[in-house]
């Protein structure tokens, strides 16, 4: 007997939708990057050299050439967001901000809730299903200001983000920075989120989701689709071109399968709290894994390879649990 379609994993490539998806990102995160691929500076400790330190020791081991190559200005680095850089999901934490400042009901919530969870559970991106799922969360911001999300989204960084990243993932970006190149986050949350937290965490910029806007509103429509699997590589892609970058030179860093597109892009991926299939797909290829969740020392296969992960459907557990809260 066939097992249901939604069960067995599919392949997708890039389609005319993710490519614009893709370019849109790239184009807004030039828009909005920090001049300088140091970004703001870092309160410096003794316990951050450490562990920038012990994280580069476990990622290169003694043995290894120095990388990042410093000097190198042809490559950067692309980091994927959730559960890479940071615990959970960015688009839920967003939606708990929102939810906080009544931006939606509580129906609304238990229905986004469930569509978080369908897509987990399935596995792959049914287009009905995704289809609802973007319509539900274009609707909450649809008829506001985007300098008022902007701002409302500093707000949710200190309330719900702020302590959630990884300060190994950290690390890693900082040393990219260090050798004096950019640094990218990659993410199905929106572009205004991911720059923000970009911003905050001292990054040149991000590439995300594109929501269209005319005259500062927001319309309720994407450019494109969400920055997801294949899109996420277009993007990555249209970024380097545009910046004249040597993909092979980039580094890319990931927990998720979705983005092996666009860690087969790059010369050095990585593979960071990955989840099962990446990590199979990550020895086969010989590319290197690091584990922040458990506080393993790395497990050294190779070469660098990853970057990217399907942020739009990230939250759904932690969403369920919310509405049951505020029942």
């Amino acid at each position: 007997m066939a097992a249901p379609g939604w069960l067995t994993p599919r392949r997708r490539s890039a389609t005319a939708r993710s490519v614009l998806a893709g370019e849109a990102s790239a184009e807004a995160a030039r828009k909005t990057a920090l001049t300088g691929p140091e970004g703001p500076a870092q309160a410096g400790t003794e316990e951050a050299d450490a562990e920038l330190l012990a994280a580069l020791e476990a990622v290169e081991g003694p043995t290894e050439p120095v990388f990042p190559v410093a000097g190198d200005d042809l490559a950067a680095a692309f980091f994927d967001l959730d559960n890479t850089v940071m615990q959970g999901a960015a688009i839920f934490h967003f939606g708990r901000g929102l939810y906080k400042r009544e931006f939606f009901r509580r129906r609304e919530l238990a229905r986004f809730a469930w569509q978080q969870a369908w897509f987990r559970l399935a596995g792959v991106e049914d287009p009905e299903h995704m289809q609802d799922a973007r319509d539900s969360a274009l609707s909450i911001v649809k008829g506001h200001k985007v300098s008022e999300l902007m701002a409302i989204g500093e707000e949710i960084y200190d309330e719900y983000m702020a302590e959630r990243i990884w300060p190994g993932t950290r690390a890693l970006a900082q040393a990219h920075l260090d050798a004096g190149q950019k640094v990218w986050l990659v993410t199905a949350a929106p572009v205004e989120t991911a720059t923000i937290i970009a911003r905050r965490l001292g990054l040149t910029g991000a590439l995300g989701t594109v929501a269209e806007s005319v005259d500062g509103v927001y319309t309720g429509r994407l450019v494109g689709e969400p920055l997801h699997g294949p899109a996420k590589a277009e993007a990555v892609r249209a970024l380097a071109a545009a910046e004249g970058l040597e993909l092979e030179r980039c580094a890319a860093y990931s927990d998720s399968h979705n983005d092996i597109p666009m860690l087969s892009l790059v010369g050095h991926p990585y593979a960071i709290n990955p989840d099962t299939k990446l990590r199979k797909h990550a020895r086969i290829n010989d590319w290197r894994l690091r584990d922040y969740r458990t506080g393993r020392k790395a497990v050294k296969v190779g070469v660098p390879a990853a970057a990217g992960v399907g942020a739009i459907a990230g939250g759904a557990a932690a969403a369920i649990a919310l509405h049951r809260r505020r029942k």
